[in-house]
């Protein structure tokens, strides 16, 4: 899960970096790495954005509070880094032309693809072997506990069997022979 308020911090950084290269005159093509960085974070932002709608079953079952808490963190989230957007794009329209956000938004939009393919599938895979992971680690506590209820049962009928019958000590035995008698 990509953590909102990380994404935001590194968006901000990033945003405050390249804000003070325009200020002090710096070009864009040098502030490539700052630039790389802030347009991941909002990628992940994106992200954090789509798994908050549809989370995981068991985490609807489990955190059913911090669900709502991460929408309201991705959604502030999402309104700061609009912001950025809003005011990053008067700075480059302002100093390089409006020709020049369309190239960074193009940029961006490649950005993108390649974290969807790379990063953003790992996760996924990730989050799908938790999933099928711990299904299975249910399945088998679910086994196991009525196993042990059989087993309990079964104990507790040969003790009663003992208890109302104390003159036939061979009953236990022939009750539990009984049940693994192999056929002939």
């Amino acid at each position: 899960m990509i953590d909102p308020v990380t994404a935001l911090a590194t968006a901000t950084t990033a945003f405050n970096v390249i804000k003070k290269g325009l200020q002090f005159g710096r070009d864009i093509e040098s502030m490539g790495s700052d630039l790389g960085r802030w347009m991941g974070a909002l990628s992940d932002l994106d992200k954090a954005e789509q798994q908050a709608r549809k989370p995981p079953f068991w985490k609807k079952v489990i955190f059913a509070k911090s669900i709502e808490q991460e929408a309201i963190e991705v959604f502030a989230a999402k309104k700061k880094a609009q912001n950025q957007r809003d005011e990053l794009r008067q700075w480059i329209q302002f100093t390089l032309g409006p020709s020049a956000w369309q190239d960074l938004i193009k940029t961006e939009v490649d950005i993108r693809k390649r974290r969807q393919e790379t990063i953003y599938k790992q996760q996924e895979k990730k989050r799908k072997l938790f999933e099928a992971l711990a299904i299975i680690f249910m399945i088998a506590i679910f086994a196991a506990s009525i196993l042990g209820v059989a087993w309990l049962y079964r104990v507790n009928k040969a003790n009663a069997l003992s208890m109302y019958f104390p003159d036939r000590p061979n009953l236990v035995y022939s009750y539990y022979q009984s049940s693994y008698r192999q056929p002939f």
